[in-house]
Order: structure tokens, then C-alpha cells, then sequence
């Protein structure tokens, strides 16, 4: 467990872990190792402060010293299986050098580069046979890691191939869908045992919501006739086969830097588990205090008073689950459920963008994060969620239809822009930056990674502030994108994203919050997230004492 933050900036924060090292599965290419240390609690260190943003300025990340990374796979890896529009893991072919290679940093007159792919969220997954790949001869292990990519065209799904070699680090499972229809550009991503498929997720209201299988070839399948298509982000089963969605879609502007809100938070319900064809789709309704719903038409005002009341701490908000979809009324052909959530009443966020539920919860407490405004002249950073928030909903069960709402932290400018989710033990949660160019540039700070403790409450006077974990750098591809306007068609600073803690059980048991995180002990428990844009490295988190020797 990780139990304590104590101090804020300018001091040492220690943050208690339980560490056991045993045996952990890294392939060849990053030197995987095993090594033990002692059975002990030694301590995970704040780091001080963020990175500063300036130009031509290519810092490298900086992790506790309790922590070191290795690079899984990077945008220059070759995939195993190059086509004419995809040669490797980070970029599109669309800009070549002389020798037909994508051109990884500016070339020619004008400078030009090609699209990086932005490989986003990731799922790790332990299967008990070898997946095919695209060499029927090679034997691919049964560790693998999965992701979608947000940029470029058409859209693909990787699997990086942990337990292989070089030449089979990473394979393109697909670059269309079963109808043969190019894949639209990936956002979210996560694994459903009933169904055995990944779910992606486009964060596009006007592209599919997909699964697909595992294997080589991967067959993937519009669902999105049932699960719907908006601006979907985190997407994460609980243990009745219920399907959660977060969406991501900023809303206009309102004579300031301030959004409003416009995005949802959705839960499927299949007519049996792993269906994904057949289900209903309900949308989060929040009560005020004069249990009135609050919903995108009486949001359109700055500082609301309803939000502005979702984002003070203290207040407890009634929830229920109302229906905007049913298969079994409303047909299978694909819909907009943004549309649909602000026509039934749904309430509205700024811009949340992953959940996870709390392991050891048994699926009754689920996390969720809102980007906000990112912007240091947003009127209502203060006061209605520009900076961001944690919000904690709390049911009986993953199924039921009422619930609690309440606010678990309100962001500053230090911490505001959080993405991605997961969680590192029962109380730990770790929640990553995507603050963007400008907030970067007002704030003078790269973007970093946070820890939370769940048993902290973080409204009290004094209370502690949340443990940075890595602040993270800038590669210098990212940095001449950043000073260039990413050559027309790429993001500029490095994003943290895909942060992702797992023991890659594929069944029913391995859903995420249904065991809890023991990292560092033995093989079993994996960390991982992706440093997207430039050079579009993911990353493998390791204790500092994992010594290194070849698998």
C-alpha cells in the first residue's frame, strides 16, 4: 500500500510502498531482468517540480528514485509487417526520405515530417498460448501489450510483442474494419472477457466505437449500433459486464477561455455480458441540491451555480442512470449519444477524459477525471472545474441505478489537465497530465504524473498535496515540433497518456479494479504508459533496484 503524502513543494514527500521484486518479464530489447530486494518499505519520493517549458529546451523526465523506465517500443521501431501506408510503430508514410523511409524530423523545402501516429492507450494482456503474428514461423510469447493510435491515416491497432525479439517487437493487427472500411483514428482502449475482444474507443461522434480480437489478423467490428459513437475517451468494464464510458468533447467558448460543459459520462448494459450488439446505453444525471437534474441547457451561463457547486468540496450530489439507447426499441444502426444524453436530461462536464474503478471496492466506487479549460485565463478555473477535478461516484453495486457524486480533489494550475487513470494499489491512484501547448507555455511547466491516496481528504485545511511521481521531459523531436507548429500536421510537447497498471488476466478475475495492484512482486503486475507526440515512446515502469540481464 502507499499510505502516506506528507509535504508539499520544496521538501521531500515520502509516500510509503510495499516492495517485493521477484521475476518480471521484459523482452530482449530492453534487457528484462530479474533481481529481488529485500522485503522492506522503503519510500517513493516526491519529485519537486515540473519540467519547464522553453524553447529549443529538451529536457529529459525525471522519475522518483524509487523508479526507473524502459522503452517497450518507440516510434522508430519497424513493425514486422510494413505496407505502403505503415512502416513503423510511430508514423504514417506520408512524408519519405530519398531512401523511402518516413521522415522522422523535418525535411526538404519546405520542412516537412511525416504524421506521428500517437499509439494512446494501452492494455496489457497475459494469454496462455502464443497470439499469431504476421511470421506463422515465430513463437510471439504470451505477453502483450495493445494500443490504438490517435493521429493520422488511416487508423491502426499494434500489439507489442513483449517476450519477442527485435524484428517481432511490434505487429499491425489492423488497418480496417470488417466491411473493409479504413480504421478511424484510436483513443481508448480496453479488454472485455466476456466477449474476448478489446474495445476501442475513436473520441469522434462520427466514427465507430470498435472490438476486435487479439490475434493476427484482427478482425475488428463496428459497435457502435449499440454502444453508440461521441466523443468517447476511457472506456472500462466492471464485474457485471457492464461497459463505462468517458467522454471527451470541448465545448464552445463563452466570450473567455472558458468551455462549457459538454461531454458525458455513459454506462452499456448488454442484454447478457460480452454482447455488444444488444444492450441498453444510459447517460449520468446528476441532482442539485433542489433535486433538479443538471443538464446542458441549464449550463449555459459561466459560473453556474450547479457547477460550480460539482466543483466545492463538501457537497454530495444523487445520481441516476437514464436510458438514451435501447437495441431493443431503438434498432442497431449507429447513433450519437452526445445528442442523445443532452435530449434525456444528462448532466454535463468539462471534458472528462478516463475512470477506473477502485480495486478492492468490489466495483461500488469509480474515479473519474475532467480535463477543464486548460487555460490560465479561464474565468472559471477557480470556481467551476476550468482547472479540472477528481470525481468520485459512489453505488451500491456496479449495476445499480442511483448513486452519490462528490468531489475528491479540485485541481490548480500545478495540477490541472489531468487524461489518463490507473491505479497503483487499493488507495493509490495515479492520474497523468495533458495540459497542452498553451497551459505549458502560461505556466512555464511540462506536463507531470501525480499519485492520490484515496484516504486522504484532500478539502482539509493543510491537507497533503499529491505525490509527483515523474515530471515528465521533452524529446527533441517534440521540442522542434513545439517551435514549429508541429510542421502542419503533428502536436508539439510530449502528453503522458496510456498509463496503465495490470497483471494481464484475460478473464473475468483480471478486470481492472478486480484484484488489487501488487507491483514489483514477482512477473505478475506490470506498469506502463506512453510518452505521446515526438518520438512516441512507451515505456515500461520498473522498481530502481530491477537489475538488468538478457531474457
Amino acid at each position: 500500500m502507499l499510505p502516506s503524502h506528507t509535504n508539499p513543494e520544496g521538501s521531500t514527500m515520502r509516500h510509503r510502498i510495499l516492495w517485493m521484486l521477484g521475476v518480471a518479464g521484459i523482452a530482449a530489447i530492453v534487457t528484462a531482468a530479474v533481481a529481488a530486494l529485500p522485503n522492506s518499505e522503503p519510500s517513493l519520493t516526491n519529485v519537486p517540480s515540473a519540467n519547464t517549458d522553453s524553447t529549443g529546451y529538451a529536457p529529459p523526465s525525471v522519475l522518483s528514485p524509487e523508479l526507473q523506465q524502459v522503452i517497450v517500443a518507440q516510434g522508430a521501431t519497424k513493425v514486422e509487417n510494413p505496407s505502403s501506408a505503415i512502416s513503423y510503430y510511430g508514423y504514417d508514410n506520408d512524408t519519405l526520405n530519398s531512401a523511402g523511409q518516413p521522415a522522422m524530423l523535418p525535411i526538404g523545402s519546405p520542412l516537412a515530417e511525416a504524421h506521428k501516429t500517437e499509439p494512446d492507450k494501452n492494455t496489457y494482456l497475459v494469454f496462455k498460448r502464443s497470439l499469431d503474428g504476421a511470421d506463422p514461423a515465430y513463437d510471439y510469447g504470451t505477453h502483450f501489450l495493445f494500443q490504438g493510435h490517435e493521429g493520422g491515416s488511416p487508423g491502426y491497432i499494434t500489439r507489442i510483442n513483449l517476450d519477442a525479439d527485435t524484428a517481432h517487437r511490434v505487429t499491425v493487427l489492423a488497418t480496417k474494419d470488417s466491411t473493409g472500411a479504413d480504421i478511424a483514428d484510436i483513443d481508448g482502449s480496453t479488454w472485455d472477457p466476456w466477449a474476448q475482444r478489446l474495445l476501442f474507443t475513436t473520441e469522434n461522434a462520427n466514427a465507430p466505437t470498435y472490438a476486435a480480437t487479439p490475434d493476427y489478423p484482427s478482425t475488428v467490428t463496428d459497435v457502435s449500433g449499440a454502444l453508440g459513437r461521441g466523443g468517447y475517451e476511457g472506456i472500462q468494464d466492471d464485474s457485471a459486464g457492464n461497459v463505462w464510458i468517458v467522454e471527451d468533447i470541448g465545448g464552445t467558448t463563452r466570450g473567455t477561455a472558458a468551455k462549457r460543459p459538454n461531454s458525458f459520462i455513459y454506462r452499456y448494459v448488454p442484454r447478457h455480458p460480452g454482447d455488444l450488439q444488444n444492450g441498453k446505453l444510459q447517460v449520468l444525471q446528476v441532482l442539485n441540491s433542489s433535486n433538479q437534474p443538471i443538464t446542458f441547457d441549464s449550463q449555459a451561463a459561466l459560473n453556474n451555480p450547479d457547477q460550480v457547486a460539482l466543483h466545492s468540496y463538501g457537497n454530495v450530489f444523487t445520481t441516476k442512470w437514464v436510458t438514451i439507447h435501447d437495441t431493443a426499441v431503438n434498432g442497431t444502426a449507429p447513433f450519437n449519444a452526445n445528442t442523445l444524453a443532452k435530449a434525456a436530461g444528462g448532466t454535463p462536464f468539462k471534458r472528462p477524459e478516463n475512470g477506473q474503478f477502485r480495486p478492492g471496492s468490489h466495483f461500488t466506487e469509480f474515479y473519474f477525471d475532467e480535463t477543464g479549460d486548460t487555460n490560465a485565463t479561464s474565468s472559471e478555473n477557480d470556481t467551476a472545474g476550468g482547472w479540472g477535478s477528481i470525481q468520485k461516484l459512489t453505488q451500491s453495486s456496479p449495476s445499480a441505478d442511483t448513486g452519490k457524486l462528490t468531489l475528491f480533489f479540485k485541481c490548480d494550475e500545478k495540477t490541472a489537465g489531468l487524461d489518463n487513470v490507473t491505479f497503483l494499489s487499493r488507495n493509490d491512484v495515479t492520474f497523468v497530465q495533458d495540459m497542452g501547448d498553451t497551459l505549458h507555455s502560461q505556466s512555464n511547466a511540462l506536463d507531470s504524473a501525480f499519485v492520490w491516496n484515496t484516504n486522504v481528504d484532500y478539502s482539509k485545511p493543510g491537507a497533503p498535496q499529491p505525490l509527483r511521481w515523474l515530471a515528465e521531459g521533452r524529446d527533441a523531436s517534440a521540442t522542434l515540433d513545439n517551435a514549429n507548429g508541429g510542421f502542419g500536421k503533428n502536436e508539439g510537447d510530449n502528453e503522458i497518456t496510456g498509463a496503465h497498471v495490470s497483471d494481464g488476466d484475460p478473464g473475468v478475475d483480471g478486470i481492472l479494479g478486480a484484484k488489487v495492484p501488487n507491483l514489483f512482486d514477482g512477473s505478475k503486475w506490470r506498469w506502463f504508459y506512453t510518452q505521446q507526440h515526438g518520438d512516441n515512446s512507451t515505456w515500461e515502469v520498473l522498481s530502481a533496484g530491477h537489475a538488468g540481464s538478457d531474457r
